[in-house]
């Protein structure tokens, strides 16, 4: 392995079935703000009260993929890490987050193509033990030796 892999990454040669990360991250008004700010995502179902109130979800609700972006920063800071490329994410959502909850965000390694240096993930989001959102991604896992 190259001496000089940031810290955190896991290579190809290094990454194992069934190897998880995760992170856990409460989801603020804040957040929910600023991420409707930089997608230009400004459905009201997200930033106003009395809008939310009267729809199914009888109140404000994170944005789907501000809860899917959690799931992107496992892959991108802890498995694989830094020098990961994104090459494909299913999602599905199924239920919804709330300004204040805690969501728990896990990846595992399903899949492994040690020669094409891929890697299959299964996704969650969890709130409360509860699973919010359900995906698998693939990704080019970042390598420690010279080809």
């Amino acid at each position: 392995m190259l001496d000089n892999m940031p810290r955190g990454t896991i290579t190809i040669e290094q990454i194992e079935m069934g190897m998880t990360r995760s992170l856990r991250k409460v989801v603020t008004d804040e957040d929910i703000e600023m991420f409707a700010q930089v997608s230009t995502d400004r459905n009201p179902v997200h930033l106003d009260d009395s809008y939310a109130q009267d729809t199914i979800f009888e109140g404000r609700i994170a944005h789907g993929m501000l809860t899917a972006g959690l799931i992107s920063a496992v892959i991108g800071e802890q498995l694989p890490g830094h020098g990961t490329v994104y090459m494909g994410q299913t999602l599905k959502f199924l239920a919804p987050v709330r300004p204040g909850d805690t969501v728990l965000a896990e990846v595992e390694v399903t899949g492994i193509d040690h020669s094409k240096r891929r890697v299959q993930l299964d996704c969650r989001c969890l709130v409360n033990g509860k699973k919010v959102l359900i995906g698998e991604a693939t990704v080019l896992a970042p390598s420690g030796k010279f080809d």
